[in-house]
């Protein structure tokens, strides 16, 4: 069916339906003599998408926007990395942090684990080194 139609039936303009067309909210087929031919796959996308316009209250400027988030991983990237810098994203954890958090979670420690002095190594009760306990604080 022709565009006049395809609006027609999905309720809305056939102006509108070619907004939607220039934001690439349209499967990209055309006749051969350029103009659009609307099927029952075409009015189904479109359908789609107005209801998560509806669902989301969110326009079709906004839903092509969307679309291209999840299809280039650039503009991925740099709406993440807005969300990090204005709060409304947290950044993901590090699985070395992971597994950090829950190794002193079963060690019954809340805090960092300190170097031991000298040894680079992690003294569990917080004393410099392997020297015994000084005999003044006992």
């Amino acid at each position: 069916m022709r565009i006049t139609e395809a609006a027609r039936r999905l309720g809305m303009s056939p102006r509108m339906l070619r907004y939607r067309e220039a934001l690439g909210l349209l499967p990209p087929v055309r006749e051969q003599g350029a103009h659009r031919r609307f099927g029952p796959d075409e009015l189904a996308a479109v359908a789609q998408g107005v209801e998560l316009e509806r669902r989301f209250d969110i326009s079709p400027g906004e839903l092509a926007f969307a679309l291209r988030v999840l299809s280039e991983p650039a503009v991925a990237q740099a709406v993440r990395d807005l969300g990090l810098r204005i709060g409304r994203l947290q950044a993901p954890r590090r699985a070395l942090d992971f597994e950090k958090e829950k190794a002193l979670r079963l060690l019954g420690r809340a805090g960092p684990v300190r170097p031991a002095h000298g040894t680079g190594r992690a003294d569990p009760a917080g004393r410099a080194g392997n020297h015994p306990p000084d005999r003044a604080q006992e």
